[in-house]
């Protein structure tokens, strides 16, 4: 330890962003692989390959190995680039976006808020053809939708709005 040099260990080297972001990273990580530890199995599934357990865990050792690596190779603040040139009213609109789009999953269901989530997202992205602006999210969620009800059983929501209706 004596070899390496002292600027390792300096506050700047220690303490930036890119190192406290993995760190709330890994935390959060940890807290979210903890999480899956308490999802219930059925009777059996203790003999099976895949469980619902099987993706939250490997994505678990996925954030925790990112975060680690990211621990090791961050740079010091002075030798990166400027958060000035960041476009921070498109980082807060896809926030808001995404936070009108968890509420929206309650209302309208998957289809109609996932739809609307994708068209607003390609809109504030900055794409303004109509043709792409719908083609690319109405029959997308169509398919997924057909591949997830269909294909793979699973239950969607269909919203608090078309529960009222039925």
């Amino acid at each position: 330890m004596s070899n390496l040099p002292n600027k390792f260990f300096s506050k700047e080297y220690l303490l930036c962003r890119d190192r406290v972001g993995a760190l709330i990273f890994l935390l959060v990580c940890l807290c979210y692989g903890y999480q899956t530890t308490l999802i219930p199995l059925f009777p059996g599934d203790e003999y099976e390959p895949f469980t619902a357990r099987t993706l939250p865990i490997l994505l678990t050792f996925a954030g925790v190995a990112l975060s680690l690596m990211l621990l090791v190779t961050g740079q010091p603040d002075s030798e990166q680039a400027s958060v000035k040139g960041l476009n921070w009213k498109l980082l807060i609109g896809f926030l808001i976006l995404m936070a009108l789009y968890g509420v929206g999953l309650t209302y309208l269901g998957f289809v109609i808020a996932t739809s609307l989530f994708l068209l607003a997202g390609f809109y504030i992205l900055g794409e303004r053809r109509k043709k792409v602006l719908f083609g690319a999210s109405f029959p997308f969620v169509g398919a997924f939708y057909l591949l997830l009800t269909q294909g793979l059983d699973v239950y969607l929501e269909p919203g608090i709005i078309f529960t009222l209706w039925s």
